[in-house]
Formats: structure tokens, C-alpha cells, sequence
């Protein structure tokens, strides 16, 4: 494996905008991630580990650290069962579940990323949760590069949240249950597999963007309610201030198709991302008194470049 210097991640992420890793690597199988681990442990590095960049936003200063991106790319069927290295994109994950006659992840056709990336966010369409299918894996140690074999509860899964996002652990591969089903479902399944397809790119954009840049509120976040529930998503303000497919800075505008997500055009910068960001949040908090937070991850941030309650303006 080489670890390289000075490696762009413009065109890594899906905004294509940021700045360059000090160091990159990507590694094949488990003993080069080990030794990708090691690497950055004897230099007192950060690491990051990337998938497709579907849903982070790079700084234009880039990442001091190492940035991995892992390529651990087997697929193995087993019965129901599918094991996935992390590298694997998730559409061609469910391709060939469908090929094999298992259903399941179809549900998520159309979600950009990797099996790691997939797996690190819970990934989610409507109802369904990639945790619902999980029920085993392995990860690496971020320090010791220890593997360990772990079920479905390690991850402790909510959503859009897995044990994964605490920066102890790397996944190098993980396996689903799935449902066998007879050729004429299967083919059902992959007709509705494209069906989700194009009805998400009738609803969302699929290029230059992280998809929803902000979660959604907690429920103890908000004070507001309809037919005594709180109103929990971000994209109700959102649409009620009126930026979608209006609101812009720079090279970053608010979709046209959605409220909670932001598009870049060419020769855009993070920081019109995050001057976009901070003004929507802004505009809600003068609004409603309550500030949307980050799901988009952010990357080479010294400190978070979004609003807080300390610095938001009165």
C-alpha cells in the first residue's frame, strides 16, 4: 500500500469543493488498513476515513491528517446471508443481492455511498433502516488495529447515529440478513428498485450535494406541534422562510426540489457552504428561536464553522 502526500479531495466529495489531504491511502484488505492505522499512529496523525463523500463537506484548507479510503470491495453470499467489505457502493451491493434473489436492501436504491459510509450513518429511506438488516461485522480498532467480530446491538443504532461515529472503531466489513424470494419477485424487486430510483430524483438532487445538510430536530428541541405532535423536521422551517431554490451564496444555492439541500456549481467553495448554512440558520432562528444542526459531516474544521446558541446574532 502507498500512502500519498498532497492528495486533492475536491473530487472525492459530492459538492467537489475542499482542499487537499496531507495524507491518503487506500487500502485493499485488513492488514493494509492495519497498516494505514499504524501509519498515522507513529505520526500522532488524525485519520478520517472516507467513503464516497456523499454526505461530508471538506474545508478549503483541506485535512491535516490521513484520510483512508478504504477499497475492501468482496462480496460473499452465504444462504440469506451477504457479507460486504466497506468499500462496496451500495448500489452495486443490491444489484447483485437482486442477481442472487435476496431482498431487502432495494430500499435503499438510490442512496449514494459505500457499505462503511452506509453502515457509519444507519442509513434510512421512509421506514426502513439498514440496521433492520445488519446482524454482524468487523471492525478495527482506530489506535491498536485490533479486529474484532461484533453483532448487530455493538452498533447501537439510532437514527442517523451507530457506535461507529464515536471514532473508536472502523468497519472493515459487515453482513446482512436478507429474504430469499422466488425469480418473479426478484424481478419485482428490481422493478421497484428503479422506481425508488426515479422517484427520488424527481424529488431530490442527485449531483454536487451532501443531501439533507441539517438533521432533524429532537423532539425536546422544539415547542411547536400539529394535532399535539411536535413538528421535528428541519425542512417544515425551512420551506415556511421561503429559501428553497432561492437563497444563494456564491457557487452554493438551496435546491429548487428541496429546502434542506444545498447544490454547488462549478468553481464553488465550502466556505459559499458554509456561508449558506449559517444564513439559513439564521433565518430560522429569527424566525422560530431554534437552530438547525449539522448532519452534513464536516472535515478540516478547526472549530465548527456553524452557528451555536453562544454566537447566533440578536
Amino acid at each position: 500500500m502507498i500512502i500519498k502526500e498532497n492528495i486533492s479531495l475536491a473530487d472525492k466529495n459530492w459538492f467537489r469543493t475542499g482542499g487537499c489531504a496531507r495524507f491518503y491511502a487506500e487500502p485493499t484488505d485488513e492488514q493494509e488498513m492495519a497498516a494505514a492505522i499504524k501509519f498515522a499512529r507513529e505520526r500522532a496523525l488524525p485519520i478520517f476515513v472516507l467513503g464516497e463523500g456523499a454526505n461530508i463537506l471538506v474545508s478549503d484548507d483541506g485535512f491535516s491528517g490521513l484520510v483512508i479510503r478504504p477499497q475492501l470491495g468482496l462480496v460473499t453470499f452465504t444462504g440469506e446471508l451477504v457479507t460486504a467489505g466497506a468499500g462496496v457502493g451500495m448500489p452495486t451491493l443490491i444489484d447483485e443481492c437482486l442477481a442472487q434473489g435476496l431482498s431487502g436492501l432495494e430500499e435503499f436504491s438510490g442512496i449514494p455511498g459505500t457499505v462503511g459510509g452506509s453502515v457509519y450513518i444507519n442509513i434510512h429511506y421512509f421506514q426502513f433502516l439498514l440496521s433492520n438488516f445488519l446482524i454482524a461485522a468487523r471492525v478495527i480498532h482506530a489506535k491498536t488495529a485490533e479486529i474484532l467480530s461484533v453483532d448487530g446491538a455493538w452498533f447501537n443504532f439510532g437514527y442517523d447515529d451507530s457506535s461507529l461515529m464515536r471514532g473508536e472503531y472502523y468497519l472493515l466489513d459487515a453482513t446482512f440478513k436478507l429474504k430469499k424470494i422466488d425469480p418473479i419477485k426478484a424481478a419485482f424487486a428490481r422493478g421497484r428498485s428503479v422506481e425508488i430510483i426515479r422517484h427520488r430524483r424527481q424529488r431530490y438532487p442527485y449531483a454536487n450535494t451532501c443531501g439533507s445538510f441539517f438533521r432533524n430536530f429532537h423532539a425536546d428541541e422544539v415547542p411547536f406541534e400539529i394535532n399535539e405532535k411536535k413538528i421535528c423536521f428541519v425542512a417544515y422551517y425551512l420551506d415556511k422562510i421561503g429559501v428553497k431554490g432561492a437563497l444563494r451564496v456564491g457557487g452554493a444555492v438551496v435546491s429548487h426540489q428541496h429546502a434542506n439541500m444545498l447544490v454547488t456549481s462549478d468553481g464553488a467553495t465550502s466556505d459559499d457552504v458554509i456561508q449558506l448554512a449559517r444564513t439559513m440558520q439564521q433565518l430560522v432562528y429569527d424566525a422560530y428561536g431554534i437552530i438547525p444542526q449539522a448532519e452534513c459531516q464536516l472535515l478540516g474544521f478547526a472549530t465548527s464553522p456553524l452557528l451555536a446558541f453562544a454566537s447566533i446574532r440578536q
